[in-house]
């Protein structure tokens, strides 16, 4: 209570009666709430003993599962070890039956055969790691020259597929049969990627290749590539003149016909000499589908030698088949500077005939047929200059000859 005089709070003070009668009130409040409790407690007590028995069966299946997950963890570990070590003793076995044999065979070998069978194991180990070496350097350079198939459709619902174009660095090398559909700097670049990229591979295989491709030396800019037969005593070695692997614009090859001089032809070497270009416009292409038609024989040979066989009407998809021998499961295996040694160009196994891949090549197999071998093809048609026609197409220039028949396409 509040004192009147100093307005402090004091203690409350209780009479007897007043605190008997507040502990008789607690004393009837608490015992009704200890009967609540009772009655809580027991209600509770009866439902945990009903669910006591699901509950301790859920808990032991929670357990066994435990377990059986990890006997299975442990049985897959057990298995994985099994067939590791099963793997390896079928090795060893295999390791031990092979040294067997080979100790076998020795021992009927007289000590020099020894030597010779253990000399030969080392040359084929060392073949097989040079083969390594050469098909990585060769996926390399198919990088780097980009050789790609680019359009095409698959096969799809019954329809047949389409093949797309075949492309070096970008840009695209048509069949023989579809020069004429492309300006004469696009062929000349082309061409030039594509005798760059077959150099470099045949130098990593380590082949001799049928036809040598030899560059004109100019003052200003670069050379201009030239095909001719190397040494051999085949039908393709015949062909010794040297064959552009270039064309040039036709207009100053009209202004050569109507001229009456003759027009040089290409020298017997081109190393140290500039290559000729005032040849009559027939006989350029006409010389041109020749060395084409080498260049076309150069990478049949080489599929050949990789274990892939070309036939002849698909022999005008140059990059096709280039692509065909970087994927060979043979490739690298046989060359002419390594064992295994192959045969000069071009072996009896090599039925691929020069002559029909020039007719098949040309425009016009028969007027084709008619260039002696040994001479080249502006000789042959600086005679014929004045007879012959030139068909001029928009872009000022055309590789077609007059009537035959079709070849690659």
């Amino acid at each position: 209570m509040e004192c009147k005089t100093c307005e402090l709070r004091q203690r409350q003070y209780y009479c007897a009666n007043c605190l008997r009668n507040h502990l008789r009130d607690f004393r009837l409040q608490i015992h009704h709430f200890s009967s609540d409790r009772n009655d809580h407690v027991a209600r509770a007590s009866r439902a945990f003993k009903s669910i006591e028995s699901g509950r301790l069966l859920r808990a032991e299946i929670a357990r066994v599962d435990h377990n059986l997950d990890q006997l299975a963890d442990s049985l897959a570990k057990v298995r994985r070890d099994c067939e590791s070590k099963r793997d390896r003793l079928r090795t060893l076995r295999e390791t031990l039956a092979q040294r067997r044999r080979t100790l076998n065979a020795a021992r009927l070998l007289p000590p020099q055969s020894q030597t010779l069978t253990k000399e030969s194991q080392e040359l084929s180990v060392l073949s097989q790691t040079i083969a390594r070496a050469r098909s990585g350097l060769v996926q390399e350079l198919v990088e780097v020259f980009n050789v790609v198939e680019v359009g095409g459709r698959p096969a799809v619902g019954g329809r047949p597929g389409a093949r797309g174009e075949w492309t070096v660095s970008g840009l695209v090398l048509p069949v023989p049969g579809d020069v004429r559909r492309y300006p004469p700097d696009h062929i000349n670049a082309v061409i030039t990627h594509t005798i760059h990229f077959l150099g470099l591979l045949t130098f990593y295989l380590g082949i001799k290749l049928p036809f040598e491709v030899s560059w004109s030396c100019k003052r200003f800019g670069v050379g201009m590539p030239w095909i001719g037969a190397g040494r051999g005593s085949e039908s393709w070695a015949k062909w010794t003149a040297q064959h552009p692997l270039h064309l040039t614009s036709i207009l100053p090859l009209l202004h050569l016909l109507l001229s009456s001089s003759p027009s040089p032809t290409p020298p017997a070497s081109l190393a140290d000499s500039e290559a000729p270009e005032q040849a009559p416009a027939h006989g350029q292409n006409q010389s041109f589908t020749t060395g084409l038609a080498m260049l076309l024989y150069n990478v049949c040979y080489l599929a050949h030698s990789q274990g892939v066989e070309i036939p002849l009407s698909q022999a005008g998809d140059a990059l096709s088949n280039l692509w065909a021998v970087c994927c060979s499961g043979e490739l690298g295996r046989r060359s002419h500077s390594t064992t295994p040694l192959l045969l000069p160009p071009t072996p009896p196994s090599f039925t691929l005939d020069f002559a029909q891949v020039l007719q098949a090549t040309a425009a016009s197999p028969a007027r084709a047929a008619r260039i002696r071998p040994g001479r080249s093809a502006q000789e042959a048609g600086i005679s014929r200059m004045r007879s012959e026609r030139i068909i001029e197409e928009e872009d000022g220039w055309d590789v077609v000859e007059l009537g035959g028949e079709e070849g690659f396409g």
